[in-house]
This record gives structure tokens, C-alpha cells and sequence, in this order.
């Protein structure tokens, strides 16, 4: 393996390695508080089960490493690239920050408002990563329509809630 190949390998699992790190940690946060609080807690109908959310969320941060090596292996050089990497990076803190205040503070007002930035940034993400990797734009696409579910849970579980 040539020296590009294998600095581009080892970025992309680098890339997955961190998406996933922001995973791991705010299931620090999440999963304590799934049997007791987040159990006693109204859903609304359209709440999936429980098991669905881990799959679903290790899918999506896989996709956002690949999506974070595709910015990455553009070169930070280039302006366009370290502001798309940079939004990225605030989106990345901020999902982390929702299973903080939803889970860890058991917040679900808290993790709406924060949610809304989250969506925000985003789709800052997804339009900055377009001016420099289409295809890392589009491997967020399912991460905005995740997301967006989770902005109606968690507003419906606040509402249901009070």
C-alpha cells in the first residue's frame, strides 16, 4: 500500500473512530436513564422502540466519518474545507450536548431548544460540505432526517410531559 492510500485509510478510521467517540460518550449520559426515567416517561405513537435508536445511531455516526474523511482528505489548506470541518465539528459537540441535557439532566425542554441549534448546524454542515465533497454532503442527508424525527420525539415528549 502507497503512503497516500495508507494516510487516507488511516484518516478514515479516524474519522469513524471520533463520529463514534461523540456515540459513545452521550451513551454514557442516555443509557442510565433509560430503564427509570426515560421509561416512566409518555411517548408519543410514533415513538420507536427502544432497541432501534443504537443501529440507527451507530449507522449514522459511520456515516458521518466517512463523510468527516471525505472534508478531511480535501486538505485543511483550502478555506472551504476548514470552515465545513469546522461546522462540523460545533454539530458534533451539539449532538453530544442533547443527550446531555435530554438524558443526563432529564431535560427534555432543555434538549428541544438545544435540538434546534442541532438541526441548524446541521444543515450548515450539509451545505458548507457541498461546496467541497458533494458525496459528504450527501452522507448527511440521513443524519438531518434522523434528527428531524428526533426534534418531533423530543418535542412530543416534552408536550406529553409537562
Amino acid at each position: 500500500m502507497d503512503s497516500s492510500r495508507y494516510q487516507d485509510a488511516v484518516r478514515l478510521v479516524a474519522a469513524i473512530i471520533l463520529t463514534n467517540m461523540a456515540g459513545i460518550i452521550g451513551s454514557l449520559f442516555t443509557a442510565p436513564n433509560i430503564p427509570g426515567w426515560y421509561a416512566g416517561l409518555v411517548k408519543p405513537p410514533l415513538n420507536p422502540p427502544s432497541w432501534v435508536f443504537a443501529p440507527v445511531w451507530t449507522t449514522l455516526f459511520v456515516l458521518m466519518g466517512v463523510s468527516l474523511f471525505l472534508l478531511w482528505r480535501e486538505g485543511t489548506d483550502r478555506p472551504p474545507v476548514r470552515a465545513a470541518l469546522l461546522v462540523f465539528g460545533l454539530q458534533l459537540v451539539l449532538n453530544l450536548l442533547w443527550s446531555v441535557l435530554f438524558f443526563g439532566l432529564q431535560s427534555p425542554l432543555l434538549g428541544l431548544i438545544e435540538i434546534f441549534a442541532l438541526w441548524f448546524a446541521i444543515v450548515a454542515t450539509i451545505l458548507l460540505a457541498y461546496r467541497v465533497s458533494r458525496p459528504a454532503a450527501y452522507l448527511l442527508v440521513p443524519y438531518l432526517v434522523w434528527v428531524s424525527f428526533a426534534t418531533y420525539l423530543t418535542w412530543a415528549i416534552w408536550t406529553l410531559n409537562p
